[in-house]
């Protein structure tokens, strides 16, 4: 079996090109002899982008359900996310956080099949 067989020619150079530019994207800050530091803006910036990341993936999870939006408030994912969100603005701890949450989801899921 040949690995390029029904390869195009565009495919393959989409590929190499999206590969040089990955690894010139990614090795950048080596090819600079000074040092470099990002402007403070930017680490204040940076600094959001975690709390981002966990909202893109999880808020889909808990307001959508195959691609639908829900309309019914029992739903153990709702709750979950509320007590999950009470305990970290109450505590500000993701750890404590997580744990809560889902001691709220898992029974409403598990025992009452919300």
């Amino acid at each position: 079996m040949n690995f390029f067989e029904g390869t195009d020619i565009w495919t393959l150079a989409v590929i190499a090109g999206l590969t040089g530019v990955t690894l010139l994207t990614r090795t950048f800050f080596f090819f600079s002899s000074e040092e470099w530091a990002l402007p403070d803006w930017a680490q204040r910036g940076l600094q959001y982008a975690p709390i981002a990341a966990m909202a893109a993936v999880v808020l889909p999870e808990v307001l959508m359900q195959q691609g639908q939006f829900l309309h019914n408030w029992m739903d153990a994912r709702w709750m979950g996310a509320a007590v999950g969100a009470a305990v970290y603005f109450w505590r500000h701890n993701v750890l404590l956080t997580i744990v809560a949450g889902m001691l709220a989801y898992l029974p409403l899921h598990l025992l009452l099949g919300w």
